[in-house]
C-alpha cells in the first residue's frame, strides 16, 4: 500500500467534522497530521489556532485542506502556495472570480496542485448522467433546490454576511452539477434575488438561463422550506426525460431509477485529489461561481419579511 500524504485540515466545524475527517480516514491517500482552527481541535493531530505557525512548525505537512468560510480562504490558500503546499478548496472557492483566477495563476506559477472542489458532482448520479445526456438535444433544464437554513446552516452568522453567498451557498451546488452534465456554457439572462431586510445576503433566488443552443434552464433556490428537502434537476431531451434527485444520489431515466446509493461524495473528493497530487495537476473549474456572479450581476433586488435563524 503506498504511504499515505499527511494532509492538515484548515476550518474545523460542521462540514469539517461530518464530511472531511471521515472520508480522510476511511480513504487510501491522506493521513490527518495537522488541524488549525480558532475554535475546533481535533484529536490525535497537531492543533494550531495561527494559519502561518502551523506553515512554519510543520513544513513536512504538504498538503492543506481549507474548509473555513470563503472570505478567509484567499489569504490561506495565498501563503500555502507561496509554501509549496498542494491545497484543496471546500466550495465555493473563493469570495470572488478575481480571487479564484488569481489563485490558479499563482498555483500554475507556483507548481503545486489546485484543486476547487465541487462536491455534489461526486453523487453517483452525476456521471452517469453527463454519460447519459451527451449524444441527447437538451430542450429544457428545471433546477429546484430549497431546503432549511436552520437544519443546515445552524448559528452560521457568516452565510448573511457579504461574501457569505447567502441561498447560493447551497444553490451553487445544483450549478456546480449543471455545468458538469450540460455541454457547452450556460448563460444567465435575469435572476430575481430576496433578501431578508435584517440581512445581507439573498435567502431565495429566482434564476432564468439558457444554455448556449438555447435551451432554456430555470432555478428556483430557497432556504425557507421545512419539512421534506428538495434537490432535484430535471431535464427534459429530445430522447426523453432525465432527473436527478436528492442531490444527486438518485438518476432517474424516465420513471425508471436508474442510479442510486450510498453518499460518496467527499470520499470523491479526496481521490480525486489524490490522483491530481500524484500527476501533479490542477483542477479549477469556476464556472458555477460564474453563474452565480452573472445571477447577482442581472439580478432584481426584492425586499422580503425579516428572517431569524
Amino acid at each position: 500500500m503506498t504511504k499515505r500524504i499527511p494532509l492538515a485540515l484548515v476550518g474545523v466545524g460542521k462540514i469539517a467534522r461530518d464530511q472531511h475527517i471521515p472520508s480522510i480516514a476511511g480513504g487510501a491517500d491522506f493521513e490527518l497530521a495537522a488541524a488549525v482552527s480558532r475554535h475546533g481541535k481535533v484529536d490525535g493531530v497537531d492543533n494550531f489556532e495561527n494559519f502561518d505557525a502551523f506553515l512554519t512548525a510543520r513544513p513536512d505537512v504538504k498538503v492543506v485542506s481549507l474548509c473555513t468560510p470563503p472570505e478567509v480562504r484567499f489569504d490561506m490558500a495565498k501563503k500555502a502556495i507561496a509554501a509549496g503546499r498542494d491545497v484543496l478548496m471546500e466550495k465555493p472557492p473563493a469570495t470572488t472570480l478575481g480571487e479564484a483566477e488569481a489563485l490558479s495563476a499563482l498555483a500554475a506559477e507556483a507548481g503545486v496542485t489546485l484543486f476547487a472542489t465541487w462536491h455534489s458532482r461526486f453523487a453517483l448520479g452525476v456521471e452517469p448522467a453527463r454519460l447519459w445526456l451527451s449524444d441527447k438535444t437538451i430542450k429544457t433544464v428545471s433546477i429546484v433546490w430549497k431546503e432549511d437554513v436552520r437544519r443546515w446552516h445552524p448559528g452560521q452568522a457568516w452565510i448573511w454576511e457579504p461574501g457569505g453567498f447567502g441561498v447560493f451557498d447551497p444553490g451553487i451546488n445544483a450549478l456546480s452539477i449543471l455545468t458538469a452534465v450540460v455541454p457547452g456554457p450556460i448563460l444567465v439572462e435575469r435572476s430575481t434575488l430576496e433578501f431578508p431586510e435584517n440581512k445581507k445576503q439573498p435567502i431565495a433566488a429566482s434564476i432564468a438561463m439558457r444554455t448556449v443552443d438555447g435551451a432554456p434552464v430555470s432555478a428556483e433556490f430557497d432556504w425557507r422550506q421545512e419539512g421534506p428537502q428538495t434537490w432535484d434537476i430535471t431535464i427534459e431531451t429530445d430522447q426523453g426525460l432525465l432527473r436527478l434527485s436528492k442531490g444527486g444520489s438518485e438518476l432517474y431515466i424516465g420513471d425508471a431509477l436508474h442510479t442510486a446509493g450510498p453518499d460518496r461524495e467527499y470520499a470523491g473528493i479526496y481521490e480525486r485529489f489524490g490522483a491530481l497530487i500524484r500527476a501533479r495537476e490542477s483542477d479549477t473549474d469556476y464556472q458555477p461561481l460564474r453563474l452565480v456572479a452573472d445571477s447577482f450581476l442581472c439580478g432584481e433586488r426584492k425586499v422580503v419579511a425579516s428572517f431569524e435563524d
